[in-house]
């Protein structure tokens, strides 16, 4: 019996959070995409299915490292004040099927440090 990959179980955990987790205009979803050399962060209102603001380690004032925990915290400052630029302060977190550990709790601690509330 085949297994499944990392990529498919990821997935799966993903659809299952968010069967629960959904962002509205006053409480838009901050969404993380995290690859081996970068991470991505983005606050979408699933409602309009619009990206409100976003941020990624390949931009280029923010290039750098996006594989390690310190360019996580830049991402997560960066997305949080783009999304403060905008008016918005409370978000609910995605994970993307990630542990909350390393680059994504990371990410997400910038973010409350920065002024976001989830």
């Amino acid at each position: 019996m085949a297994q499944a990959g990392r990529n498919e179980i990821r997935t799966r955990i993903h659809k299952r959070i968010r069967r629960r987790v959904a962002g509205t205009q006053e409480r838009p979803r901050l969404a993380v995409f995290r690859s081996l050399n970068h991470i991505y962060a983005q606050v979408i209102d699933d409602q309009q299915g619009h990206t409100l603001a976003a941020a990624a380690s390949t931009e280029k004032d923010l290039r750098g490292k996006g594989g390690n925990i310190e360019g996580a915290k830049r991402i997560g400052q960066a997305v949080a004040q783009r999304a403060k630029d905008k008016g918005i302060t409370r978000v609910v977190f995605d994970r993307g099927g990630y542990q909350y550990h390393g680059r994504v709790k990371a990410l997400a601690d910038a973010a409350r440090q920065a002024g976001l509330e989830f």
